[in-house]
């Protein structure tokens, strides 16, 4: 089970990496899903990650108070805007809009309503 959640830790900083060149792929996330998989699977990793310089304070903002940094809650919100300026240049049906818009405003509600 251990290489079960040490392979989808890695396989989730990997998508971590991507998404900090690709503005529409979320980088935290998936470091807070490898810290989980990591906890539970290897302690070297884990250590590693939320030691590591640029990656790890996020990741202990989170654990400790639940907190997202105002720089963060900004570049999410400009990849909620062009995903969604994206759907309407698209011209989606209004219903998959609707959807779409409930959903990320709930995302938005929810980021910006946690501490920084």
């Amino acid at each position: 089970m251990k290489l079960l959640w040490v392979t989808f830790g890695l396989l989730c900083v990997g998508l971590a990496f991507i998404g900090i060149v690709l503005p529409l792929l979320p980088t935290v996330p998936f470091l807070l899903l490898a810290a989980f998989c990591f906890a539970r699977s290897s302690e070297r990793l884990h250590n590693w990650l939320v030691t590591h310089p640029k990656l790890g304070p996020p990741i202990l903002d989170w654990q400790t108070r639940g907190a997202i940094t105002p720089k963060a809650k900004k570049l999410a919100t400009l990849s909620v805007a062009v995903v969604f300026t994206l759907s309407l240049i698209l011209g989606l049906k209004p219903f998959v809009l609707v959807i779409q818009a409930i959903t990320l405003g709930c995302v938005m509600l929810f980021i910006w309503t946690r501490p920084n």
